[in-house]
């Protein structure tokens, strides 16, 4: 049962996305009447509950919302949790993200550093307390192997930066959710974002959003039998995994990486703590609605452990190229247009979602469309994930 089951009703109102024929996604809602800066004990659960069950959730009209209020809110969430972005603090994240902080400028928001600063551009005379910034290093598309010409960009043409969930995947276990505030933004013209891998897919989006696929749906295309191997296995990331793989080139659709052995070593990694190292099932379930994800960040895993039963002594599979090509098979079946959901942003909403059912990402946008200004804020959770069936003691 739901921690609101038993709760006074929320006094806000929950309506799910619409979508086209067209559209396959089964996911996402909008909040409004709720004003986050003053927000009941009864409502954050009742908002809680909203995200586990619609996975992606715009809470409207959040213009006045001061910045530690949003960090407040994510506390809120999981009061149980180490009051720290899962990221940890800007030094950690600066001197441990590898590829997460080598390949965009983040900035805490004074007075609330947990809330974070990702944006392009130009970004104010004073943005509370943060003056003259420019942001020239956004999250774009310069991580992947195949090269976007210049161009064709500037044409218009883009990608999805990098499909991921937000998990440190060592020492912290991932947030239940992640909060993204949207501050500004161009909203015209659209972009055309492209696979570019061949398979001749792209669509059409507003500029500087955030898509969304739902790992509930890809585990639901899975056959009886890889849901079988799915709901028996699971995954050991690497030490400092992004500082692994902080070399490593992605695929052209954002999904995985593109295996050059350029992996770093254990031993390039420096010191790390092996109780500190992340293993998780592959499949998570939802604690509130008890629907299953494949959910798996094929860009840090570097041990896969299968198996089909719960008596079944697993396969061990340590090998990355083969590890991604197992991934490959089962994660793109819904990457395709109608699958992805690319919700529309206005100036002081604030998108949430299930950061253990979903995958997300940036997309970039030609310089000249105008400045993006995002405040994001998560917390590592106070338990890590549920599989189907536990984790073998010993592994």
């Amino acid at each position: 049962m739901s921690p609101s089951a038993t709760a006074p009703e929320a006094t806000f109102t929950i309506t799910p996305m619409t979508r086209s024929p067209k559209q396959k996604h089964n996911y996402g809602a909008t909040v409004t009447g709720l004003d986050l800066n003053d927000i009941s004990d009864t409502d954050v659960r009742h908002l809680s509950d909203a995200i586990w069950t619609h996975k992606v959730v715009v809470v409207k009209g959040q213009k006045d919302l001061a910045p530690i209020k949003q960090w407040e809110l994510v506390t809120r969430f999981d009061p149980s949790s180490p009051q720290v972005h899962s990221h940890g603090d800007m030094k950690t994240f600066n001197s441990k993200g590898g590829l997460l902080s080598k390949s965009r400028e983040v900035l805490g928001i004074p007075g609330a550093e947990n809330v974070r600063l990702i944006g392009k551009g130009f970004q104010g005379e004073d943005h509370y307390g943060i003056k003259n910034k420019t942001i020239t290093k956004p999250l774009s598309h310069d991580w992947h192997a195949k090269e976007l010409p210049q161009d064709e960009f500037d044409a218009g043409n883009v990608r999805f930066q990098r499909w991921h969930m937000d998990a440190p995947l060592y020492g912290r276990d991932p947030a239940w959710f992640t909060t993204l505030r949207c501050l500004k933004r161009p909203t015209e013209p659209q972009v055309n974002i492209r696979w570019d891998d061949d398979s001749g897919l792209s669509m059409k989006a507003e500029p500087g959003l955030t898509a969304f696929i739902s790992n509930v749906q890809m585990y639901e295309m899975m056959t009886e039998d890889e849901k079988g191997m799915a709901d028996h296995s699971w995954v050991e990331y690497a030490p400092h995994p992004y500082m692994w793989i902080g070399d490593c080139k992605g695929n052209s659709n954002g999904l995985g990486l593109v295996s050059q052995g350029k992996e770093k070593s254990l031993e390039g990694l420096g010191d790390f703590d092996p109780k500190d190292v992340k293993t998780y099932p592959m499949v998570w379930v939802n604690p509130v609605t008890g629907e299953k994800a494949f959910h798996v960040h094929g860009i840090c895993a570097r041990k896969l452990f299968i198996r089909t039963s719960q008596t079944e002594e697993p396969r061990i599979i340590d090998d990355v190229v083969e590890i991604r090509k197992l991934l490959k098979t089962i994660q793109e079946r819904v990457l395709k247009p109608e699958y992805i959901l690319i919700p529309s942003l206005d100036e002081g909403d604030i998108v949430m979602w299930a950061n253990y059912q979903m995958f997300h990402t940036a997309i970039d946008y030609p310089g000249s469309y105008g400045p993006r200004t995002m405040h994001q804020a998560n917390i590592a959770s106070s338990s890590p994930p549920a599989g189907p069936y536990p984790i073998p003691s010993a592994a």
